[in-house]
């Protein structure tokens, strides 16, 4: 198939299904993986799709490719974050080995934690901070800190998480969308939070109902690796996920 058709019929794909993977894509054309991602990233730069680590998105599609700082993100729904917060809290049970995920939903479980028996790792800065002058008994990870979301992350960290078997694990999000899964704006996060839920026996994504069908560039989880905690489900693409709790 010639390029300009090919391109053509991926533009066509995309606009009717909203989304688009790699592999769909390589099946699709049977070409290469290579080949594929030139073909998208050609489309983006001419402003036809969204390109995103594994696949593309329409332009339409919900997108967010940029980290807002934490101090941007408090005030944020944040009624609804409280209330997903306060109810994942009741989720730690006595010796449980807790991972919490930098991010502002997360940070709201510090003052709902109850479960003095349990140890907290984080690699969020200010969580650590929290915990520890609360009294729990806490470990951050080391590594490289990232200001504007004040998580630490990079290979160091990596290597950390790699160290621990975590019980339970709670996670922020950017996005959830049912074929791009979990997604952040940042890869170094993103290598975080995947590394940190592979490690994780029982994994929660915290979010607020506005962050579904939204799209960031990195995807960190499959949408059905995790119970999804939230404080309202949308009926239109989402109503037959069976892993996600509406939380009343």
């Amino acid at each position: 198939m010639f390029l300009e058709k090919r391109h053509q019929e991926i533009l066509k794909l995309v606009e009717r299904n909203q989304s688009v993977t790699l592999n769909e894509l390589m099946v699709t054309f049977h070409t290469s993986e290579s080949t594929i991602r030139r073909d998208l990233t050609t489309l983006h730069n001419q402003g036809k799709l969204y390109k995103v680590f594994g696949g593309a998105v329409t332009i339409e599609e919900k997108f967010n490719t940029r980290d807002e700082k934490v101090s941007q993100r408090e005030g944020k729904n944040r009624k609804e974050k409280i209330k997903i917060a306060k109810y994942a809290a009741t989720m730690i049970k006595r010796d449980d080995f807790v991972y919490l995920d930098a991010g502002t939903t997360t940070a709201h479980m510090i003052e709902f934690l109850e479960e003095r028996n349990a140890i907290y790792v984080t690699n969020g800065v200010l969580h650590a901070k929290r915990l520890a002058e609360r009294g729990f008994r806490t470990t951050i990870i080391g590594g490289e800190l990232k200001e504007s979301t004040e998580a630490v992350v990079g290979h160091e960290a990596l290597r950390n998480l790699e160290k621990f078997n975590f019980t339970v694990g709670f996670f922020g999000v950017n996005g959830i969308h049912r074929k791009m899964g979990y997604t952040t704006p940042d890869v170094g996060e993103a290598l975080i939070k995947e590394k940190a839920m592979e490690q994780s026996q029982k994994k929660y994504v915290l979010c607020d109902a506005g962050k579904f069908g939204k799209v960031s560039p990195v995807t960190f989880g499959d949408i059905k690796s995790a119970i999804i905690l939230t404080d309202y489900l949308p009926k239109d693409a989402f109503e037959d996920c069976r892993n996600i709790i509406s939380i009343r």
